[in-house]
């Protein structure tokens, strides 16, 4: 069994790798997702326990299946 603290680094990194393919800077994603550039630099160091809404919302800002980002 995982630690969450685990979970929540792997779901940051999905994200962050998620962003650069859209070649997307922290504060364009942020804009784009309307949030503050901090929460998404907290998400992606696995600092910020996210919602599965607060995650599915992310997931449709940068227009990607769930998948990519749940597929633990």
């Amino acid at each position: 069994m995982e630690d969450y603290k685990d979970v929540l680094k792997l779901i940051g990194l999905r994200f962050r790798v998620e962003r650069i393919k859209k070649m997307l800077s922290q504060e364009k994603f942020a804009e784009i997702a309307n949030v503050h550039t901090n929460y998404i630099g907290k998400i992606e160091r696995g600092e910020q326990n996210l919602t599965v809404k607060k995650i599915v919302d992310l997931a449709n800002s940068l227009d990607i299946p769930i998948r990519n980002i749940l597929n633990l």
